[in-house]
């Protein structure tokens, strides 16, 4: 689905009346069930093991590329209504990208999320801060959703989205919306890591769906900072010789393709 033109939604209407991709229901049936275990003490030990704890530091690798499947949080209604909310965006994200890019896109946000939040963790730990739970914030449906939510904006900029069916908001609001929700969240449990982690992953979704692709998206990045080191050597040669710089006309904004 893409929004060239602007086009309306409400939550219950993304995707149209595709059936779900068979990927994405893998994805929440895993979720669900990795989210149903932590709860017996016999397989509780095993979720803690593929979640992202401080133990990654400690050899643990595979927990950064585990923890999205794994659901989260206390039994709470509230852990269904955000498996709808992957589902919602998911499946349109999926049929918009197509299944490579539907999984390319969930690898680069999440690992790349979950190691920013490692890191953060990790000078964190060197500076002796105070003990706390860190990456409360971006554990399994959590993230998951912040990736699809990110990547749907991204692509449908001037969609509106029914806020809990009343309030209507142009999609591409969403992604500061997330992170807003991030920063509340830090507020009450001060996961710095997890709300810096949760972050990148909106950010790094971001750059997928707007610059088409991992590869693409690096190769644009160093497009644009060598173009800002060209100017700024320009901006010198102006002031040092008095030069008048003449600008070209940018690249009009994409505001609504999935990547190719």
């Amino acid at each position: 689905m893409g929004s060239r033109n602007p086009q309306r939604f409400s939550l219950g209407g993304i995707g149209g009346g595709a059936r779900p991709p068979r990927d994405l229901v893998v994805l929440l049936v895993v979720l669900f069930v990795t989210y149903s275990l932590q709860f017996f003490a016999s397989t509780a030990p095993l979720v803690a093991l593929l979640r992202l704890t401080p133990a990654i530091l400690q050899g643990f690798v595979w927990q950064i590329a585990t923890y999205p499947f794994i659901g989260g949080g206390p039994v709470s209604v509230w852990f269904l209504v955000a498996l709808l909310v992957v589902y919602w965006f998911g499946r349109d994200v999926f049929y918009g990208l197509g299944r490579k890019h539907f999984w390319r896109l969930f690898a680069w946000a999440t690992i790349g999320g979950g190691l920013v939040a490692v890191v953060v963790y990790l000078l964190q730990a060197l500076s002796g801060a105070s003990p706390f739970i860190p990456f409360v914030l971006m554990q399994g449906q959590q993230v998951v959703a912040a990736v699809f939510i990110a990547a749907f904006a991204t692509a449908n900029r001037r969609a509106v989205i029914y806020l809990f069916f009343v309030l209507p908001i142009e999609a591409r609001w969403f992604l500061g919306i997330e992170i807003l929700l991030a920063f509340l969240g830090f507020l009450s449990t001060h996961d710095l890591p997890g709300f810096l982690g949760i972050s990148a992953a909106v950010g790094l979704s971001y750059l997928y769906v707007r610059d088409g692709g991992l590869g693409r998206g690096l190769r644009q990045t160093r497009l644009r900072l060598e173009r800002w080191w060209i100017e700024k050597k320009l901006e010198r040669v102006r002031r040092r010789r008095k030069l008048r710089v003449v600008k070209g006309e940018g690249r009009g904004e994409d505001r609504g393709s999935w990547v190719n």
